[in-house]
C-alpha cells in the first residue's frame, strides 16, 4: 500500500491498471511484474479526477444504527433501540429492536446478523447437501470482499455472512453451488448441470442479481 493507493502485481498484467473497488471504495493500481512503480504511482496520481468519477458512483454507506431499514432475506426490517428491552435482538412487526445501551447498538446488530447468516447457512448446506448425496465437513461464515462462497478440497464451506441481506433464492442458490463443488472441483457444464439440478431457484438469476447489487451488501453496517 503506497498512500492510499494499492500496489498489486500481477503476473500476467500487460500495463498498468487502476480500478476502485466498488464493495469497499479502495483504489487499485495493477502492474506487471517488472514495470515502474514509481513511474506507474506517479501516473495514478494524476487520474484524480477519474478516481473521483468512480468513487461518486459507489453504493452509498448505510450505517446499522437505529431507524435505518435492512435488508433480511425477503424481508426490509427497520432498526430500532429500546434501552428496556433485551440486548438480543428480537423481531416485531417488521422492526429488529435492540435494548442495552447506545453504545454498541451497531456491533450487536452485526453480530445478530452474522449469528442468523450462520444459522441460516448451515441448515440450508444441510438440506441441500442430503439432496446432492454428498457430505460437508464444515460450515464457517465470514465478510470476504471477493467471493460470496468457497468450498475446500477437505470438505469446508465458508460464505459471506452478507447473505442474509439477500433474496433467500439468491442465498439457496449461492449453497447449491458451493455444494456443488463437493463433485465437481470446477465449474464445467457438469458442474452447472448439477447446480441447476440441486438448487430450487434459477443459479442464471441469482447471479444475475449478486452482480447487480452484490457490492451494495458490503456497504451495510459501514459509516463512510
Amino acid at each position: 500500500m503506497t498512500g492510499d493507493i494499492e500496489v498489486v502485481r500481477h503476473p500476467r498484467a500487460r500495463r498498468a491498471k487502476l480500478s476502485v473497488d466498488p464493495t469497499s471504495g479502495a483504489i487499485r493500481l495493477t502492474l506487471p511484474p517488472r514495470a515502474s512503480e514509481r513511474r506507474a504511482l506517479e501516473w495514478a496520481k494524476s487520474q484524480r479526477d477519474w478516481i473521483a468519477r468512480q468513487r461518486a458512483t459507489l453504493p452509498t454507506a448505510r450505517p446499522f444504527v437505529p431507524g435505518a431499514s435492512i435488508p433480511f432475506g425477503d424481508a426490509v426490517l427497520t432498526l430500532e433501540w429500546m434501552a428496556s428491552a433485551p440486548r438480543a435482538g428480537r423481531i416485531a412487526n417488521e422492526t429488529l429492536i435492540f435494548g442495552g445501551p447506545r453504545d454498541g447498538f451497531e456491533r450487536r446488530v452485526e453480530r445478530w446478523l452474522r449469528a442468523q447468516a450462520f444459522s441460516v447457512l448451515t441448515g440450508e448446506t444441510t438440506r441441500i447437501a442430503e439432496r446432492a448425496g454428498v457430505s460437508v465437513a464444515r460450515v464457517s461464515i465470514g465478510d470476504p470482499h471477493g467471493r460470496w462462497g468457497s468450498c475446500s478440497s477437505s470438505g469446508t464451506i465458508r460464505y459471506s455472512w452478507r447473505l442474509i441481506l439477500a433474496p433467500h433464492s439468491v442465498l439457496q442458490a449461492t449453497v447449491a453451488h458451493e455444494v456443488a463443488h463437493r463433485v465437481h472441483m470446477h465449474h464445467g457444464p457438469d458442474f452447472h448441470a448439477l447446480v441447476g439440478q440441486i438448487s430450487d431457484s434459477d443459479p442464471k438469476i441469482a447471479r444475475a442479481w449478486l452482480r447487480r447489487n452484490g457490492a451494495a451488501l458490503h456497504w451495510f453496517g459501514r459509516s463512510n
